[in-house]
């Protein structure tokens, strides 16, 4: 769901090449990798919520930068983890609730971050589920609210709109929160159809569950 919009992101990775002292990245010898621990859901929560998921994939991205004027090659290993709940809308039955854990590295060099994951704010990240609800339009803020994920406070921002699944257009709503945690950055996307209140809870009690590193 998330991969096409968080491998661009990570992709900016080409701006260490002028800091990193990597003699056999600049030699052209080896390639410069940063890789993501992994994120999850603790199983049990995930289960309770109705929610199942094949565990995490590693989405690779390699890219090709200039380095000292020589071409030089940079690879970021992010992790994702997607997890499904089949939800019957009585028109049609889909996997309509959709959550989604990114990990990404930070790329920190010389103290500085590289990955502008770190500075996307919860309305930019809601980009990310556009993969997987296909015309999502009219995104509008809804409330905001502050939960406890990992011992440390995180800003969770839940937005409305509309998208359109199996040919059908479905108000759905959108929860997104971004934190730190070690040298990765973690995003957590849950999506769900606006008739199932019910699911807000469910979204929220897995983000309160999110383990990283796995």
């Amino acid at each position: 769901m998330t991969s096409k919009r968080v491998v661009a992101a990570v992709l900016a990775v080409a701006m260490l090449t002028t800091t990193t002292g990597c003699i056999g990245f600049l030699t052209g010898q080896e390639a410069l990798s940063f890789s993501a621990e992994p994120a999850v859901v603790d199983e049990s929560a995930a289960s309770s919520a109705g929610y199942s998921t094949d565990g995490p994939r590693v989405l690779s991205v390699n890219r090709t930068v200039s380095a000292a004027g020589q071409e030089r090659e940079v690879v970021a290993e992010n992790q994702v983890t997607t997890y499904r709940k089949t939800l019957d809308l009585g028109i049609f039955e889909a996997d309509l609730g959709v959550f989604t854990v990114v990990s990404t590295p930070a790329v920190e060099i010389a103290g500085q971050t590289m990955n502008p994951i770190g500075e996307f704010s919860n309305r930019r990240l809601v980009s990310l589920v556009q993969d997987q609800y296909q015309g999502l339009s009219d995104v509008q803020e809804v409330s905001s609210q502050t939960i406890t994920v990992q011992g440390r406070q995180t800003q969770v921002t839940k937005y409305s709109g509309t998208a359109t699944v199996e040919g059908q257009e479905v108000d759905v709503y959108i929860h997104v929160t971004k934190y730190r945690d070690g040298e990765d950055f973690v995003v957590a996307i849950g999506v769900y159809p606006q008739r199932l209140g019910g699911e807000e809870e469910n979204v929220l009690s897995m983000m309160r569950a999110i383990e990283h590193p796995a």
